[in-house]
C-alpha cells in the first residue's frame, strides 16, 4: 500500500490516505494475528445516491488535510485499544476521485473477541467520520458537484 502522506504509525497499526485504491485483504493481513479470533472490516463506498438530493452521484471527491487527518486517526486508534482492550487496527481513506462502488474508507479491527471487534469498529468509523480533516464533494451525473458534510452515522 502506498500512503499519500505519512507511513503506518505503529508496528501493527496501518493508518494512512492514500490516492490509491483500498486493499483490504492487505489491511486485514497487516492487523490478524494468532492472538486475534475475531476480525471486523468496515467499508465505505461511494452509492448512487445522497440522502436529501434526488440527483444520481457519480463519483465522489476527497480532499484532505494530510498530517492533521493522520494524527487525528491515530489519535482514533488509540483511543480505541483504551476503551476496547487488546486489539488492532488498520484505517484508510482515500483522496481524490472515487468511482461509483469503490471502496472510500476502510476500517478493520483484529481482537481476541468479536464484541470488543465490533465496538472498536463501530467506534472508529463514526470517530474518523466525526473529527478527521477529510472533505467529500459529491459530483453528479448532470454535471453539477456539492461539498457534502460528514456525518457519524
Amino acid at each position: 500500500m502506498r500512503s499519500l502522506c505519512c507511513p503506518p504509525s505503529a508496528a501493527a497499526d496501518v493508518i494512512e490516505l492514500t490516492a490509491q485504491p483500498l486493499d483490504v485483504g492487505a489491511m486485514t493481513r497487516s492487523v490478524q494475528t494468532d492472538a486475534h479470533g475475531a476480525v471486523v472490516t468496515f467499508l465505505g463506498t461511494t452509492r448512487e445516491t445522497s440522502p436529501g438530493d434526488p440527483r444520481p452521484v457519480a463519483a465522489l471527491e476527497y480532499e484532505a488535510y494530510p498530517a492533521m487527518a493522520v494524527a487525528e486517526m491515530e489519535t482514533i486508534a488509540r483511543e480505541a485499544r483504551e476503551r476496547f482492550g487488546p486489539l488492532e487496527i488498520a484505517m484508510m481513506h482515500r483522496t481524490g476521485r472515487v468511482a461509483l462502488g469503490e471502496p472510500s474508507v476502510a476500517v478493520v479491527v483484529a481482537a481476541p473477541h468479536r464484541g470488543p471487534a465490533f465496538d472498536a469498529c463501530r467506534y472508529a468509523i463514526d470517530a474518523l467520520k466525526a473529527r478527521v480533516a477529510v472533505w467529500k464533494r459529491e459530483v453528479y451525473r448532470d454535471g453539477g458537484a456539492a461539498w457534502i458534510a460528514n456525518t457519524p452515522s
